[in-house]
């Protein structure tokens, strides 16, 4: 069985998805919303597949100073994310990440699960790919019974799911861009590596200009979405319609 390790931040105002603040109509507040969003949508995929969750939560003493909420703390944010989206909370387990980077915070993850506790695998995820569903993870670990490595590649070069079965070295291991430079520390261990099916992920407004139009024709086709980042989209009136550039641009109708 894979350990599935979400990595979460407190879905907070200019600390969830920066990027996308900037680059789209959504405010720092509505941005947030949507990673929480994302985030429980992540959350009940894991749940419902035959992995294990483990929610990798930051805490306050590694997040910038302007974003602890002294009257909230970091783990109780990110319990409160997880106590609405999933079904039976008390099955998940919360531990504090660790590290002054995500490389070393995912690495260190990672390989306290493979080398101390001995699981057979472990992945990490950052809750902001909505696509990422029960199937997906479960055909994932799947791949991993004949992959010593196994990453779902996404836009820009990144991933959205980094499963191992054995560690690599992880130092600097989630630079961009990621999918190479995974690719290249699982060389460099003598690991095989296998892929699973490209999926976008959302941190600017370009990559939620993506995301859109693929919530809303499958809502219109009636077929699955992921159920709160479909309810946001429809609740924000958010739409994509091409540009003077020829590109998607985001609206609101």
């Amino acid at each position: 069985m894979t350990v599935v390790a979400v990595l979460a931040d407190p879905p907070r105002p200019g600390l969830a998805l920066p990027r996308l603040a900037e680059t789209s109509p959504l405010s720092e507040s509505e941005t947030a919303a949507l990673a929480e969003a994302m985030l429980k949508d992540t959350l009940q995929a894991v749940e419902r597949s035959g992995g294990d969750l483990l929610v990798n939560y930051r805490p306050d003493d590694l997040l910038p100073e302007s974003h602890v909420d002294p009257e909230e703390p970091a783990e109780a944010a990110v319990r409160g994310v997880a106590e609405d989206a999933l079904d039976d909370p008390g099955e998940a387990r919360f531990e504090v990440q660790v590290g002054s980077s995500l490389s070393a915070r995912a690495g260190n993850t990672l390989t306290h699960l493979l080398r101390e506790e001995g699981v057979q695998s472990a992945a990490v995820v950052r809750g902001d790919a909505p696509f990422l569903l029960r199937s997906t993870i479960d055909s994932a670990a799947m791949k991993l019974r004949s992959n010593a490595v196994v990453l779902g590649p996404s836009t820009d070069g990144r991933v959205y799911f980094a499963g191992f079965r054995e560690p690599v070295d992880f130092e600097g291991a989630f630079a961009a861009p990621e999918a190479e430079t995974l690719v290249d520390r699982a060389n460099d261990a003598d690991r095989d590596v296998g892929f699973i099916e490209m999926q976008p992920t959302v941190r600017t407004g370009a990559d939620l200009a993506t995301v859109v139009p693929m919530i809303r024709s499958r809502w219109q086709a009636e077929r699955v979405v992921p159920a709160h980042t479909a309810e946001f989209v429809v609740e924000k009136g958010l739409a994509a319609v091409e540009g003077d550039d020829g590109d998607l641009e985001l609206i609101r109708e």
